[in-house]
């Protein structure tokens, strides 16, 4: 058994069905982070710390990898090494940061189902769109996740603090990974958190979106392994 235990964090309106082929496929299966009970980044990742004793080696997703590095700034002598999956250290700018009020206002007043079915073509790759079975795997994600959870991670996303200074900080081995067709995390950011990173891999996915593991899930896994491989 490796002398840590991965975590994974999942994203947006993400279940743990977003790793169910990473962790079907890793000697280390790991834990899953539950982020649907807290409004705030900080209070996930503390959830997160607790739901094991040792080294931890998180792995985050879009929202998960704010979590992860949130884990990282609140623990660094735990975290042994961390895995970052198509995500931004940085904050929304303004524009970004409107878009997602006007989103939890519609889900708020308006209903939830809209929003979720028109988030799909931010989600996915042009070519993985025409997926029916991946599309409908996606929307129940959303579906079980629901508009009272989707509210909440929105408002934590919102609440987030900039990251840069922990990733520069942070010494452990760190894999960097993004679909060069992700459109709501474009590779600039994993570009950007690599360069930060003392001890980063980068790895971008030809023609993959948003939701790498999903999309390239036998690449992430090999990634992951990777990583596994220079931690130990």
């Amino acid at each position: 058994m490796p002398p840590f235990t991965p975590i994974f964090i999942p994203g947006l309106l993400c279940t743990e069905f977003l790793f169910a082929k990473q962790r079907a496929n890793l000697a280390n299966a790991g834990l899953i982070c539950d982020t649907r009970q807290h409004d705030s980044i900080n209070e996930m990742a503390q959830v997160a710390l607790d739901q094991c004793t040792g080294a931890l080696v998180p792995i985050g997703l879009s929202m998960g990898g704010y979590v992860a590095l949130e884990m990282a700034r609140l623990a660094p002598e735990r975290i042994a090494g961390m895995a970052l999956l198509s995500t931004n250290a940085g904050v929304d700018n303004g524009e970004r940061a409107n878009e997602r009020r006007q989103v939890i206002k519609l889900a708020t007043h308006k209903g939830f189902k809209g929003i979720t079915k028109s988030f799909l073509s931010q989600l996915l790759s042009k070519r993985a769109r025409g997926d029916a079975v991946l599309a409908d795997n996606i929307l129940k994600m959303a579906s079980d996740i629901g508009r009272v959870v989707f509210v909440r991670q929105q408002t934590a996303i919102l609440g987030r603090r900039d990251q840069k200074d922990t990733l520069a900080g942070f010494k452990a081995p760190v894999l960097v990974l993004c679909g060069t067709a992700d459109v709501l995390t474009p590779p600039k950011f994993s570009q950007e958190m690599a360069n930060l990173a003392p001890d980063s891999t980068l790895t971008l996915l030809d023609g993959i979106g948003h939701l790498s593991s999903l999309e390239a899930p036998g690449a992430v896994t090999t990634a992951l392994h990777d990583l596994f491989c220079r931690i130990e």
